[in-house]
């Protein structure tokens, strides 16, 4: 006697039915905002290639970050854009500096009701663009850059931020982050390593959103697209010096490293929908060419179904809303 004749699209026949069976949900609550605030702005300014996207003045970002409360995303993370920069990036270290003033003005917007986080890297303060101190040569040095992390984290947590996120790809930063902030007495105050971050041309339009003043790449400290092993190790290592939680960026060109990072760690993992992922869908969808929000959805559902837990997206205040019509 033969089998009965098998029908997978019974399990797809009505929207009900298919809600019932999904493998893959996401919820405003694993979205995390990026915001840029810009010193001395009154008003916010809106970011060319990053429709919809703005630099916010003090008090606009303290409003957005409440209204993006409001609709439930789990974090925001905030960078900062200073009115001056050197070589050092000693803007990202003074406690009156843009993004140390702004982590204190949105806590104190929404306490504990989000989890506010903070960008710890020197790139947006830093007179050449790069995410460290220079030597003589021109090259990135990996200690003195260190050193100035080290005075960066402490100075966001004094701020009063629940997570930093070195992301400046030097090698030993989470270490000498969390063994800085441990001694100091800021145990509570949680890592969102970047430990892959690749050397990607779809940064772009964020470049133009924190005014950038690299010329050149940073390929000799973000990685090679080409490869996967090598940042598996770097997940390994940022782990075990207490990474708290992982971050993939970018995303969606990297969704088979995103599902190997997830499979291998057991801390949480996170995902950068970064501004030219953002960037190609406005695009494409300004010119009638994609359905907006359909597409929005299916890109989330994509990074949550290889393994990102923790999604940071541009979209995910209007992405909440959109979760809540389904």
């Amino acid at each position: 006697m033969g089998f009965p004749e098998v029908r997978p699209r019974r399990l797809r026949r009505t929207p009900a039915m298919r809600r019932l069976v999904a493998e893959t949900h996401v919820q405003p609550s694993n979205l995390i905002l990026p915001m840029f605030v810009k010193e001395g702005l009154t008003e916010p300014r809106p970011i060319s290639s990053l429709p919809g996207v703005v630099q916010h003045s003090r008090e606009s970002l303290r409003k957005a970050a409440a209204e993006a409360v409001a609709e439930g995303v789990g974090g925001i993370m905030l960078f900062g854009v200073p009115a001056t920069r050197d070589e050092t990036g000693s803007g990202g270290i003074d406690p009156e500096g843009i993004l140390n003033v702004a982590v204190r003005d949105v806590v104190a917007e929404v306490g504990d009701a989000t989890v506010v986080m903070a960008d710890l890297c020197l790139d947006e303060f830093t007179s050449h663009g790069h995410c460290g101190v220079l030597a003589a040569d021109g090259s990135v040095d990996n200690d003195a850059t260190l050193r100035q992390y080290e005075l960066m984290a402490l100075a966001q947590a004094e701020a009063g931020a629940h997570v930093l996120g070195p992301s400046g790809m030097m090698d030993g930063q989470v270490g000498v982050v969390r063994r800085a902030l441990d001694k100091a007495g800021f145990t509570d105050v949680s890592l969102l390593a970047y430990a892959v971050k690749y050397a990607s041309a779809f940064f772009g339009p964020f470049r133009e959103a924190v005014e950038s003043a690299l010329v050149g790449d940073r390929k000799s400290y973000q990685q090679d697209p080409a490869n996967l092993r090598e940042a598996l190790r770097e997940v390994a290592l940022d782990v075990e010096e207490g990474a708290d939680m992982v971050m993939v960026k970018p995303a969606l060109p990297y969704l088979d490293v995103l599902a190997r990072v997830a499979e291998m760690v057991d801390v949480p993992v996170a995902a950068y929908q970064v501004s030219g992922e953002y960037a190609m869908v406005e695009a494409a969808a300004a010119n009638g060419w994609l359905d907006r929000e359909k597409v929005i959805l299916e890109t989330l559902t994509s990074i949550r179904r290889a393994g990102g837990q923790l999604i940071l997206t541009y979209w995910a205040a209007e992405a909440a809303r959109l979760l809540r019509r389904i």
